[in-house]
């Protein structure tokens, strides 16, 4: 259930600049005279949907909300704040990592990755992504092992299936040794939410968030799309997940120290656009 906010002004500091008014995305946030605080509309505190941005544009201080204060949001730093050019770079360099170290990620930047990640936006903020982390190695290489069980079983059921996944290739690499399912990663994190809702988009940006903040840290991290193909199909995987009653995955990535260091940006095909 959404917690109902209330708006808070401190009129000594509100310059009345009217930021809040033209930023909240419901417009629930008026100015009823040009000399007054601003003030919420009629039910407002039942379409508040939390985001603060009311609260994070005010540039004095003034603009609070029941649910979170401005001090208790982090300032932005100014000198943090990325070039064009290092933003491009770090961009562009990002990898899908397939190789990765016998060395374990550490249980901090584990939850360190997906502390930014809920930043992500979401849709009308409800912030409906829950996370899995499946941080033993072993459980990771059981994961594996269970999909390409599964795979086995679409290949014998399901020819059209079968060949839209490379099914046969897969096995065949994971009875010669290769594991083509997890790469050998030491962990798995999967973006989970209500199935009866919308939340595709929401979990996939999350897990580009989280992807790019490993980038940053110097984790690999990989999308695990054959994890995600066999937790949606194969109702064993689903029930070694072990997901909240009426969850189900929408994203998996595999996340590790890169064993190789990458030296140059690969080229790309240049972009197709329609400019109307």
């Amino acid at each position: 259930m959404k917690n109902l906010a209330e708006l808070l002004v401190d009129a000594e500091k509100c310059n009345k600049c009217g930021m809040c008014v033209a930023e909240c995305p419901i417009c629930i946030i008026q100015m009823v005279e040009k000399e007054t605080v601003p003030s919420w509309t009629d039910e407002a505190e039942t379409l508040c949907i939390n985001c603060g941005h009311c609260v994070a544009v005010c540039p004095t201080d003034a603009m609070g909300l029941s649910t979170m204060s401005g001090e208790e949001c982090d300032p932005i730093l100014k000198d943090l704040k990325a070039t064009p050019e290092q933003l491009e770079q770090f961009l562009k360099s990002r990898r899908s990592i397939r190789a990765y170290k016998e060395m374990p990620v550490e249980h901090e930047k584990l939850a360190k990755l997906i502390d930014i990640a809920r930043y992500a936006p979401s849709g009308h903020n409800l912030q409906p992504v829950q996370w899995l982390v499946i941080e033993k190695r072993e459980d990771v290489k059981q994961l594996a092992q269970m999909t390409i069980d599964w795979l086995r079983s679409v290949i014998e059921k399901n020819r059209t299936f079968s060949e839209a996944l490379q099914a046969e290739g897969l096995v065949l690499g994971w009875d010669f040794g290769i594991d083509v399912v997890t790469r050998g990663a030491p962990h798995l994190v999967i973006a989970h939410a209500q199935k009866d809702s919308v939340p595709l988009g929401d979990c996939l940006i999350a897990l580009t968030y989280l992807e790019l903040a490993a980038h940053s840290m110097g984790i690999g991290a990989c999308w695990a799309g054959f994890i995600q193909v066999g937790a949606v199909y194969d109702p064993a995987i689903a029930q070694v997940l072990q997901l909240p009653e009426n969850h189900i995955s929408f994203g998996a990535m595999m996340i590790g120290y890169p064993k190789y260091k990458f030296s140059r940006i690969p080229m790309r095909n240049e972009a197709q656009i329609i400019w109307r």
